[in-house]
């Protein structure tokens, strides 16, 4: 019997685009990012709605690079239409030296033969250069436009994240900057070309008849407006084809990210339904705008059909009656050639050019709307001394959606360290949110420090918060710069020292790449528990005076718990701190508890305090089982104080 060898298991292949991450991640370690300080430190840009305003905006900071640009492909259009009129008088110098010697026949042909070569080579270094400026301008542009949106994007409101796919926003800035840059590139080699192209062919055509020039005039004229009406009808499609692409990368990313439900609840084919769906959608709106593509196509054929054949026959015709000579019937017709070739492509590029204005309308109406959260414009970094929250009859109510807090008092004193209690919906995570300013209140104040937060920066205030939440958002960055996300200036043993605090330097160094292993989308490489100790180890590496928890231990096991509790009690040393619990022993220790209801706050006290009332939280102590909090209860069972 053959035995069989148990071979250890290969390691995982790295993917591309986690290779180029560590490579980037490297790079950044070894070069910091020195010299790009006064770029992204400048205030956002205030970016146009309108589609047109918007590109105006972006091509504004290379204006010398595209007029240069503009004046290139001027050369290199002039020097392709000229060719046929070199032709013309190398044609029209050789019937005229019929019957000479070899020798006057060079030295009759020298001058068109060099205008020949002059237009060739004038060709090649007016394409060639206007290549490389669009090397250097290209990537530039597309980088402006997604870095600038980016910036506005960032500044949308919770409500707004909320209320759009991550992967359709993702897809939105791709299009749009990939939408400014072929525009760009389609006016500027594409329409520019083209009409230099016919206005040099118009002035040739003059000179050898003067009704060729205004029949193919008269014919441009009715092409280019008939085209455009058709490209304009064709706008509205190309918009609703953008829309349902974006659509569909947000329910793929949807998708691909919750796939571990799919397969739990056996839902791989109602996935796939569900987006079939869709999927059907885009091809529809696909059809419609291919179809009208089409006969868009169908009139072009035809109109330039009808150009060539008349315009051809007319030339033989003046040529046989004498009117021409052979030589400017060979220019007229290599004329046509060359019009209706570059006119053929106008009218595909008049559809792709609305197709990429489609694609910067649509993602230009999502993403540049008004800021719900703003900074004001006298604006003041927060400074904390103590770390004293305290609401002032505070109103709030989500936009369209039910009322959360009315006249809401409360204060938290400075170092003070407090428990929220109550029911999912009573209001606590609404009341940590509207500390970090996720959301303006409708009335009343909220001030640190008797600083009101709607007259400090929103970074400055949330550099004062660390906050560990129960479902850590991890970057699909290595272990090592998620930690360092606390603070970017941390040493790689600063670091490791707030993960041995956080005791997640044990797992970290046990993983093959250790502090340089990437953690996946979302953290999902990692267990619950591996998450939460990178939270908090980035929390105690930020340092800031006040701290923000939300049940962040809910994952780890009892006795690693236990362990990170003491760190936790340390990083809580006189600073303000919010504990959101719903494991009310975690919270039992605290300085003070304050307990929500429906938006009110109906007790608050220390745990002894409140226990020794009776009242509401006497009856959650009771009533929570294996130590966590039921999700609601009847109101039969609330104590007659708080019916």
């Amino acid at each position: 019997m053959a035995s069989h060898t148990t071979r250890p298991p290969r390691p995982p292949l790295r993917e591309p685009a986690d290779a180029f991450v560590h490579d980037a991640e490297r790079q950044l370690r070894e070069e910091g990012l020195a010299g790009a300080d006064e770029e992204f430190s400048a205030p956002p840009e205030v970016l146009p709605a309108e589609p047109g305003r918007f590109m105006l905006h972006f091509l504004g900071y290379y204006r010398w690079p595209l007029v240069f640009m503009f004046a290139l492909e001027l050369g290199q259009a002039a020097c392709q239409i000229l060719i046929p009129k070199a032709v013309q008088r190398l044609i029209d110098s050789a019937v005229a030296l019929q019957g000479t010697t070899t020798a006057s026949v060079w030295t009759a042909l020298a001058g068109p033969m060099w205008f020949f070569v002059a237009l060739n080579v004038g060709i090649l270094v007016f394409s060639r250069t206007s290549g490389a400026t669009l090397v250097m301008v290209g990537p530039a542009l597309r980088r402006r436009v997604r870095n600038s949106l980016y910036a506005y994007l960032q500044r949308h409101s919770q409500r707004y994240f909320m209320g759009n796919f991550a992967g359709s926003l993702a897809n939105r800035l791709s299009e749009v900057s990939m939408g400014v840059n072929h525009s760009l590139w389609t006016v500027l080699f594409d329409f520019w070309p083209v009409t230099v192209t016919l206005v040099v062919s118009l002035v040739l055509l003059a000179q050898v008849n003067a009704w060729l020039a205004i029949v193919l005039a008269a014919w441009t004229v009715a092409y280019v407006i008939v085209s455009y009406r058709l490209a304009m009808r064709c706008r509205e499609y190309a918009r609703t084809f953008a829309a349902a692409r974006s659509a569909v990368s947000g329910k793929i990313v949807d998708a691909v990210t919750n796939v571990m439900s799919s397969k739990l609840f056996a839902r791989m084919e109602h996935e796939r339904r569900y987006l079939g769906h869709y999927l059907d959608l885009e091809v529809t709106a696909a059809k419609r705008t291919f179809w009208f593509m089409e006969r868009m196509r169908w009139f072009q054929f035809v109109a330039t059909l009808s150009l060539q054949v008349g315009m051809i026959g007319y030339a033989a015709d003046l040529w046989l009656r004498g009117g021409i000579s052979v030589g400017s019937f060979a220019m007229v017709a290599s004329l046509l050639l060359l019009v209706i070739n570059d006119v053929r492509n106008l009218s595909r590029r008049f559809l792709e050019f609305f197709e990429y204005i489609g694609n910067i309308t649509d993602g230009v109406g999502v993403i540049i709307r008004p800021h719900e959260v703003t900074d004001e414009g006298a604006a003041h970094e927060l400074h904390v001394t103590g770390g004293e929250i305290r609401f002032e009859q505070v109103d709030f109510r989500y936009p369209g959606g039910m009322e959360v807090f009315r006249g809401l008092s409360l204060t938290i004193q400075p170092g003070e360290r407090v428990g929220l209690v109550g029911f999912s919906g009573s209001g606590k995570s609404t009341f940590v949110n509207l500390i970090l300013r996720l959301y303006d209140i409708q009335g009343g104040r909220i001030l640190i420090d008797g600083q009101d937060i709607r007259e400090v920066t929103q970074d400055s205030l949330r550099r004062a918060v660390a906050m560990i939440s129960q479902d850590p958002m991890l970057f699909h960055r290595s272990l090592l710069e998620n930690v360092r996300y606390g603070r970017l200036d941390a040493t790689d043993q600063e670091v490791q020292d707030a993960a041995r605090q956080a005791h997640a330097h044990e797992f970290i160094v046990s993983l093959p790449e250790g502090y340089e292993s990437l953690v996946g989308e979302r953290g999902v490489r990692l267990s619950g528990g591996q998450r939460q100790r990178i939270a908090i180890a980035r929390a105690i590496l930020k340092d800031a005076p006040i701290f923000f928890m939300d049940e962040a231990t809910s994952s780890l096991d009892s006795v690693t718990e236990r362990h990170i509790q003491n760190s936790i009690e340390r990083l809580m040393h006189n600073r303000t701190s919010i504990v959101i619990a719903h494991r009310l022993s975690t919270i039992s220790h605290l300085n003070r508890i304050v307990v929500f209801h429906e938006g009110e706050v109906v007790e608050d006290g220390t745990h002894a305090e409140l226990l020794a009332r009776g009242g509401h939280y006497a009856r959650l102590w009771s009533m929570q089982a294996g130590g966590f909090l039921p999700e609601h209860l009847g109101e039969e069972a609330w104590p007659p104080e708080v019916r």
